[in-house]
């Protein structure tokens, strides 16, 4: 059977498109650069945020994790996203507070050392959104915790999250 396989891909050889061509590196958005040296200006170092999920659908989410890859390159110049509230420098809450996260976000606000900076993200986390408040929600981020900057969109691109860190840390 094996041999069969092999003799038939000795025969037809290779079906797939050739590769593409290499392209040039795409440079980051002016905005974005500035916006890089002004966190690093602000704070003397690297930003530590910590990402906290209320209730959302996600989508702010995946804008979120957008900033860590290549093309806004966080890591590159030292913002993070951390696993602890004890190390960040602001908290960046998405969604409607739903009422069985209410208690685990006022710990994870407590935790996070002074100055605390809280960045919601969304129109859910701005307003309540779709969700609104009901028996499972609270609604916005500001009904538990006071909010620093808030980023409307749903979702907010990248850019705009990072321009909320920016005016956050300010």
């Amino acid at each position: 059977m094996t041999w069969q396989i092999l003799r038939q891909i000795a025969r037809i050889g290779g079906i797939s498109e050739p590769a593409p061509e290499p392209q040039a590196p795409v440079a980051m958005d002016a905005d974005a650069a500035v916006i890089h040296r002004d966190i690093l200006a602000i704070l003397g170092r690297a930003a530590a945020i910590r990402a906290v999920d209320a209730g959302s659908c996600n989508g702010c989410e995946l804008e979120m994790h957008a900033l860590s890859n290549p093309y806004y390159n966080l890591e590159g110049i030292g913002i993070r996203f951390v696993a602890s509230p004890r190390h960040a420098d602001l908290l960046l809450v998405t969604g409607p507070v739903s009422v069985h996260m209410a208690d685990a976000l006022l710990r994870t606000w407590e935790a996070v050392p002074a100055p605390k900076r809280v960045v919601a993200v969304g129109d859910c986390g701005c307003t309540g959104g779709v969700f609104g408040e009901s028996y499972a929600s609270l609604g916005r981020v500001s009904q538990v915790l006071p909010v620093t900057v808030e980023i409307a969109g749903c979702p907010p691109p990248p850019l705009e999250i990072l321009r909320g860190i920016r005016s956050a840390l300010r």
